[in-house]
């Protein structure tokens, strides 16, 4: 189902949002950036209808072809852990629903976000709230490719689980920056915060278990 028509974000979707954002502090996301981007932002519009009061659930839903909105502790857990800056240039991978792109874009970022389902990037493209974001440029391709010819980038995430670190998105990745991904097959990853020093060099966290659908390479046009 398309978002063709704007829906209603009122007074009880506030609320709903509100308490979400109780949950994540009980859950340890303490950066209040990221906490008022995803009040700010109606997580019921990425969803179908049916599923409007569920949408601030702390729970991941399915979407268009095959994919996954992740759910909001672990949006904002990856946020976090960018500790982005104003005006950071950030390449996501998976832009999937656009919902994590929207928290990127809300905090004032640069956001460039690839998408290799075709059609996730059409359904995406005719998503009526992503008009509110100029500073989200969107692009078809393969992730692990990256984008060259706009790098280098101040942060990177990527919102699938990855097989391996992709080599090319180091290689894209500003001395000083930080890239935050899940790594791992099987549907369990660790996610694993990336630092690039000064000096190039590569030092790799392991910030706990998490589970997302996979990074595949290629793209697919279907």
């Amino acid at each position: 189902m398309l978002h063709t028509l704007p829906k209603d974000d009122n007074y009880i979707h506030k609320g709903l949002r509100k308490q979400l954002i109780d949950v994540l502090r009980q859950k340890g996301i303490k950066d209040e950036r990221v906490l008022a981007a995803i009040e700010a932002i109606p997580r019921h519009f990425f969803l179908d209808p049916a599923f409007e009061r569920q949408a601030y659930e702390d729970r991941a839903f399915p979407i268009v072809a095959d994919q996954t909105i992740s759910q909001p502790y672990t949006v904002a857990f990856q946020t976090q852990m960018l500790e982005l800056k104003k005006y950071d240039k950030v390449l996501e991978i998976g832009t999937g629903s656009a919902y994590q792109a929207c928290v990127l874009a809300e905090m004032g970022i640069s956001l460039l976000t690839i998408e290799r389902q075709k059609a996730l990037y059409d359904y995406v493209g005719q998503f009526f709230f992503i008009s509110r974001y100029p500073n989200i440029k969107r692009f078809y391709g393969d992730g692990f490719e990256g984008l060259p010819s706009y790098a280098p980038f101040d942060k990177i995430i990527i919102t699938c689980g990855a097989p391996f670190i992709p080599p090319k998105l180091l290689t894209q990745l500003k001395p000083g920056g930080i890239m935050v991904v899940p790594v791992g097959d099987d549907g369990q990853q660790k996610m694993t915060r990336i630092s690039k020093d000064k000096a190039g060099h590569i030092h790799e966290e392991d910030m706990g278990e998490f589970s997302f659908v996979p990074m595949l390479q290629g793209k697919n046009s279907k």
